[in-house]
């Protein structure tokens, strides 16, 4: 497969490598790139959205040509890919809820710079339970800046919160996380053994139409793969805790999905999850590696409930190395891996320069859309199951290899005609969206369920 642009696309070629398996059928449709527009960067973000949401919709069309014997053309619009890396709604008459904890951002400190992530409640106060209750960053500055970086971000996380050091490229290269990362694959493959039985007759209109997706996932990665395969006819079925709330990235990526509510420490609710494990197609999740196994659901547990079951999953900071259990968030890792440091050094800024959009957990998420779809594919034609794993760690390590001394040119403003003409009526209000970046031809993207609140369907099939 090749990109059909002016220029080569650096990530082409390693996710369609990555993305390889034995016994199946690897070969994708050329997609076709259009547009010039590309987020401002000292990194390749255009490159990555156009690279992988155009090889999700061409795994789509792969899929669909075991139904049509053929595979259908993809276009990328690549302004609206760079677009989809970012917020899509555009709310009629009402306002998203501000995206940050009063408290969350990055602060200086006696050596450095550190990011408290506090969106969560319990991650804020895990973060105030070692700093001190204060209301807001102005109140909290002082105190920050008088820990040394990683002394804090050591506190931080043995409190249970979420932080990280502002650390370069090089350090984060030899550090023994970023050492593990690097010797990761960018999709982790692992074989469990093979189904005979198969649920899924796949139309060429909406190839996904009848597949059943259970989302663990919360913000950000997971969410988005999620809505992906939404997007091509799959049912989503999102389950989270009582009383969990992500704010204003809710009606950006409930789009497509039903969302119900489970408590997996009440044995009825466990029975209701079990039930919805056996029959589905998908489970996606993107808790701590240990965290299902926790509530005892490991993959042995998940084989003998549902031995068809195609499990696809993502983590922070990888899944080998000292930080493998460790909590984190796209802001969080670029912090670590040295992306917004050295944004910041090219800039020549007085504070961490993080990239334009939240590109590590986009990608992640296209990119756990395109190896669920390659897993399907391998389970239609060869009835062998597998597991792929994904880390925001692993991706932003892919983006990494792409650091460049100047921006790239900066995105044109925004017109009417990014925006498609469907009104959406949320829970919220009124909407409308960005114009999505993905033709194929012959099949029709769209959603059946416009973004909803979470909780508020039914916990069934």
């Amino acid at each position: 497969m090749t990109a059909m642009t002016n220029k080569p696309n650096p990530f082409i070629t390693p996710i369609t490598a990555a993305l390889a398996l034995p016994g199946a059928t690897n070969a994708l449709p050329d997609i076709k790139i259009t547009g010039t527009d590309a987020l401002p960067s000292f990194f390749a973000v255009t490159d990555l959205a156009t690279a992988s949401i155009g090889i999700a919709s061409a795994m789509i069309s792969r899929y669909r040509g075991l139904a049509t014997g053929d595979q259908a053309g993809v276009t990328i619009d690549q302004r609206l890919a760079s677009k989809w890396f970012d917020m899509t709604i555009r709310p009629m008459g009402w306002e998203l809820p501000p995206v940050w904890d009063a408290i969350a951002g990055d602060y200086q400190t006696a050596d450095g710079w550190i990011r408290l992530h506090t969106n969560a409640p319990h991650h804020r106060t895990a973060a105030l339970s070692v700093l001190g209750d204060y209301p807001d960053r102005q109140a909290l500055a002082p105190i920050v800046a008088n820990w040394k970086s990683d002394d804090l971000e050591t506190a931080i996380i043995a409190a249970g919160g979420c932080a990280a050091t502002m650390r370069s490229l090089d350090d984060w290269q030899s550090h023994p996380q970023g050492a593990a990362i690097a010797a990761e694959p960018l999709i982790g493959w692992q074989d469990h053994g093979t189904f005979t039985k198969s649920r899924h007759v796949i139309r060429p209109d909406r190839p996904l139409a009848g597949m059943r997706v259970l989302d663990l996932t919360r913000v950000l990665a997971g969410p988005v793969a999620g809505r992906f395969l939404a997007a091509y006819g799959a049912d989503v079925l999102r389950i989270d805790p009582p009383h969990w709330d992500e704010g204003a990235v809710i009606p950006e990526i409930t789009l497509g999905k039903r969302c119900a509510g489970l408590d997996l420490k009440r044995a009825e609710d466990r029975q209701t999850f079990e039930s919805l494990l056996a029959g589905a197609d998908i489970l996606l999740h993107g808790y701590r590696p240990d965290a299902l196994p926790g509530l005892g659901y490991g993959a042995d547990e998940l084989r003998r409930i549902n031995p068809g079951l195609i499990d696809v999953t993502l983590c922070a900071y990888g899944w080998t190395g000292p930080w493998a259990k460790r909590r984190g968030f796209d802001s969080l890792v670029q912090m670590s891996c040295g992306i917004a440091d050295f944004g910041m050094k090219q800039a020549d800024a007085p504070k961490p320069t993080p990239l334009p959009v939240q590109a590590l957990d986009h990608a992640t998420g296209y990119l756990m859309a395109a190896s669920t779809i390659q897993a399907l594919l391998l389970r239609s034609q060869t009835g062998q199951i597998t597991t792929a794993r994904h880390s925001l760690a692993r991706t932003a390590h892919l983006l990494c290899q792409t650091a460049q001394p100047t921006r790239t040119q900066t995105i044109a403003p925004e017109t009417e005609n990014d925006i498609a003409p469907h009104l959406e009526t949320t829970s919220w209000g009124k909407a409308r969206r960005v114009r999505f970046p993905a033709t194929i031809d012959g099949v029709a993207h769209g959603w059946d369920h416009p973004a909803g609140r979470l909780l508020s369907s039914a916990a069934a099939w």
